[in-house]
This record gives C-alpha cells, sequence and structure tokens, in this order.
C-alpha cells in the first residue's frame, strides 16, 4: 500500500471507518467491482471477515451486490457517498447531544459524590406524586408547612388515599397549615390522619410551597411551578428539623391570638 493510499485510509478510520472497512473499501474501489475472494485478497483479509465486512459497507450505501453465489459481485459506488454519510452522522450526533442535554440537570442530581447532598428533581403532576409517595417510606414524625388548598387543587383526588396510606403505616406528621376553611377542615381530621396540625392566620402565613422533612430529606413541593425537589443530606434535614421546630413554638402562639380573638375555630 503506497503513501497515497496509507493517507486515505488514516483519514476513513478518523471520519468512523474501522481499519478492515477501509481497507475493503479502497480495495473495491480500485478494483471497481469484484466477487468476495477477489476483494478480501486485495485487502489482505481473510473470506468470512469480508463478508462482514461487506455487508456494513453495503448498509451504509457505499457497496451495492449484483448477481448471486456463487457469482456474486460487488461494486463500489461513488466516493461522493462518503459526504452523505458523514452528514447523516453529524446529524445523529446533534440529536443525541440535544437530547443528552435535556438530561444532564437529571444525571447531576442524582451523581453520588461523596459528602455532597443528593436533589432529586420531579416534574409535572407525576413528578409531584413522585415525592410525596417518598414521604411513605419516613420513619419518623414528619415536620410540614402545608398549604392544603394548593395540594387539593394540585393534584385532585390524590390526598384522601394518601392520608389513609399514611396513617396506616403508622407515619405520623406535625403541620403549620393556613387557616383556610380547607385548612380547618383538614385539621379536623388530625386524630384520623394521625396529625398534629396548628393553624395560622392565612393572611399572614398563607406560604407556598409546601416543605416536609423527615429522616434525612427535605421535600419541596411548588404546587404552582408543578415541581418537586428531595434534597437528602442529614446535615441540611436536621437544620431544617430545628428551624421547623422554632417555626411550631411561634406558630402555636399566632394560634393562640387567633383562638383568643375567636378568629379559629376547629
Amino acid at each position: 500500500m503506497n503513501k497515497d493510499t496509507l493517507e486515505i485510509k488514516e483519514i476513513l478510520i478518523k471520519s468512523g471507518f474501522s481499519d478492515n472497512e477501509s481497507a475493503v473499501f479502497l480495495a473495491l474501489l480500485q478494483l471497481g467491482r469484484g466477487t468476495v475472494s477477489q476483494i478480501t485478497r486485495k485487502a489482505g483479509l481473510n473470506r468470512t471477515t469480508g463478508y462482514d465486512i461487506l455487508d456494513s459497507l453495503v448498509s451504509k450505501g457505499l457497496v451495492s451486490v449484483s448477481g448471486k453465489e456463487p457469482k456474486q459481485e460487488y461494486l463500489a459506488e461513488s466516493p461522493d457517498h462518503l459526504i452523505g454519510i458523514l452528514e447523516r452522522q453529524a446529524k445523529e450526533a446533534q440529536k443525541k447531544i440535544s437530547a443528552i442535554k435535556k438530561i444532564i440537570p437529571n444525571l447531576k442530581s442524582i451523581h453520588n459524590v461523596a459528602g455532597r447532598p443528593k436533589v432529586r428533581f420531579y416534574e409535572g403532576t407525576e413528578g409531584l406524586k413522585d415525592v410525596y409517595e417518598d414521604t411513605l417510606t419516613s420513619h419518623e414524625q414528619i415536620r410540614a408547612y402545608a398549604n392544603v388548598n394548593e395540594m387539593h387543587q394540585a393534584l385532585i383526588g390524590y390526598f384522601p388515599k394518601y392520608y389513609e396510606r399514611r396513617a396506616s403505616k403508622n407515619i405520623s406528621i406535625k403541620a403549620i397549615i393556613p387557616d383556610s376553611p380547607i385548612g380547618k377542615h383538614r385539621a379536623s381530621k388530625d386524630a384520623d390522619e394521625k396529625r398534629e396540625s396548628t393553624l395560622v392566620p392565612v393572611e399572614k402565613y398563607n406560604f407556598s410551597p409546601e416543605i416536609n422533612i423527615y429522616d434525612n430529606k427535605v421535600m419541596i413541593a411548588s404546587w404552582r411551578e408543578k415541581l418537586g425537589i428531595i434534597i437528602e443530606s442529614a446535615e441540611i434535614a436536621d437544620a431544617m428539623k430545628k428551624i421547623y421546630e422554632l417555626a411550631w413554638i411561634g406558630a402555636k402562639t399566632e394560634s393562640a391570638k387567633m383562638e383568643e380573638s375567636g378568629n379559629i375555630s376547629l
């Protein structure tokens, strides 16, 4: 194989062809047409390998076949076909790049780096259900900031069964809830749903999104943006639990003020 042919072969290999594909394609270009035996002899390969390589080149549109065995011959197509192949590969590569870019945030969120909190993102209605399903794995009482109005509007029909399932798993919950009519109604079911609620003035604390703190996790459910987030970190969860206990004391004070003024009734 002369210097020019070697250089051409190297370029073909860099363009995505295997060593054997390059050898067979160059041999067939030089022959124009030939049988498997003729082509593999010129390419310096065995006959069995030649069949596989020729089939690959046929599938790429660089080689065509005429006749039937034992007189079957292979014909080299115009080298111009190489440009079309590379253009198609470039388009496919761009599609793959675009697809990978979309999932990079998800891949990063599950990337387990030692000592770093795990953050998982969930989108849409099903994603919000997924983050709530995770709370049913809790091994301790859940601490929650819960806007019942938005919860029930976002996941219509989901929560009655959820409350039953949580209670059946003996997972209790401590909840700070805005004092809306539906919030009051929910609090009235505390005993059945294994919940301890404290109502706070809705005009001052109509918060969103919902936050649940349990085990080593902090779950955030944004009903308006249809986005769920679970942060898994013992340090962050511990800090959020302590902050919650301070908030609980404040919520109890606000609730007592409402009771004194006659603005709350369960």
